[in-house]
């Protein structure tokens, strides 16, 4: 699926959902008060952090809370640590019309849900959910790029991996990646066609990488190498970004499949790999070289 096919179908979502009508639900409530009750409902808020709930402007935000206090269906008071601003919360009322609201809505997805078997329902929530996270990544990754490794920034991704490796103990002498006698040159390394390379930089400073090269004694089967990101780097999503990037340019180079090897100690390493299709295996394939990592995954394509 490509852009132009996505934003088609969410489209046609946004207007079988009715959310571009004056009223949510069938209900006197625009879709914006509806969005700002149902917040509510979980806690209290101002004006500014509604405008950040919903994603909206702060005077669209005001105008929303003014009107639906002027329904009584919310009240506002001083805020206990700023009294400069106000904190609103649902009244007796509001929270009888969102019960309503609820119920309509309710029963409105549960016929949409009615077409549809349970794995299939299953599947849809972790695709929608996985489709939120990347927009909320995306939002946090503007001022980062993700581009190929060239001969100037050897010595600054080298020093990256080491750096990382001493933080989690992976030790030239226990036979890591770290060990490897190409660390200080490594644009020669990803030079071979079916080879790549990116590095992830941030105001001109390189701050990870990560690569895909032939699995050496496997024919048509790549493997995802030298997965490095400093501290300051993660939590980002930048981390998968770079990833997807790599699976996708071995199903281009005409892979069956991309291996890798990890430890268990990098944890948040071998969650994303779960997440994105790799799968344990026991028994090592081809030679990395690395018999210190002890997690073997591969995801076929």
């Amino acid at each position: 699926m490509d852009a132009q096919t996505l934003r088609h179908l969410s489209r046609q979502l946004v207007r079988q959902l009715g959310m571009l009508d004056s009223q949510c639900g069938n209900m006197d409530l625009t879709p914006v008060q509806a969005h700002a009750l149902i917040e509510l409902e979980a806690n209290p808020c101002t004006v500014n952090e509604m405008a950040t709930l919903l994603n909206v402007d702060k005077s669209n935000a005001s105008r929303t809370l003014a009107v639906l206090s002027n329904s009584d269906l919310i009240v506002s008071h001083p805020h206990p640590e700023d009294k400069r601003s106000q904190i609103a919360s649902l009244t007796a009322a509001g929270q009888s019309r969102l019960a309503e609201l609820h119920q309509r809505l309710n029963q409105q997805v549960d016929g949409f849900l009615a077409q549809m078997d349970i794995d299939e329902i299953e599947q849809l929530g972790k695709s929608l959910e996985r489709y939120r996270k990347a927009m909320v990544m995306a939002g946090r990754q503007q001022d980062y790029k993700i581009r190929p490794l060239t001969p100037l920034d050897n010595a600054s991704i080298a020093a990256v991996i080491r750096k990382v490796s001493a933080e989690y103990g992976l030790t030239a002498d226990k036979g890591y990646g770290v060990a490897d006698p190409t660390l200080d040159s490594m644009s020669e390394v990803y030079q071979p066609e079916g080879h790549a390379y990116w590095v992830i930089e941030h105001r001109h400073r390189v701050l990870g990488g990560g690569g895909i090269a032939r699995l050496a004694g496997e024919d048509n089967i790549c493997e995802l190498q030298k997965m490095y990101f400093l501290p300051e780097l993660r939590g980002l999503g930048l981390a998968r970004k770079l990833a997807v990037k790599a699976l996708r340019f071995a199903r281009e180079q005409g892979y069956r499949a991309c291996y890798l090897e990890t430890t268990a100690n990098l944890v948040e390493a071998i969650a994303l790999y779960e997440s994105l299709g790799f799968e344990h295996t026991k028994a090592a394939m081809g030679n990395t070289g690395h018999d210190a990592c002890e997690i073997r995954m591969v995801k076929w394509f």
